[in-house]
């Protein structure tokens, strides 16, 4: 199964509008193997969180990829319980790298 697959099995479905973002988020990553869902999903979450915390894009006109940034890290937590054995190095790993992201300036 592909991250792709994988994400069109969600239910509920994200909104069409969420979903094409992630989607656009994923880009290449939706063709890979599922079981590497939470690496993935977490990478293009980051991303963008990044991006829009460099830009200091944080209010309601980002509200989608506010939202998208949010159900990737949360997708790649859902994935990521199918492997409960690796969940707990996975979330401190994640944990360490969304708090970095703390330290992003918005761009002057």
């Amino acid at each position: 199964m592909t991250i792709g697959a994988w994400l069109a099995a969600r239910v509920p479905a994200p909104p069409e509008a969420l979903r094409a973002r992630l989607e656009a988020q994923l880009g290449d990553a939706l063709s890979d193997d599922a079981r590497e869902a939470p690496s993935r999903f977490l990478a293009a979450g980051e991303r963008l969180a990044a991006t829009l915390l460099a830009s200091g894009s944080t209010s309601r006109d980002s509200a989608l990829d506010l939202l998208a940034a949010d159900a990737l890290v949360t997708y790649a937590f859902e994935a990521a319980s199918e492997a409960p054995a690796d969940l707990a190095t996975r979330a401190s790993e994640a944990m360490v790298r969304i708090a970095a992201l703390g330290a992003i300036a918005p761009a002057a």
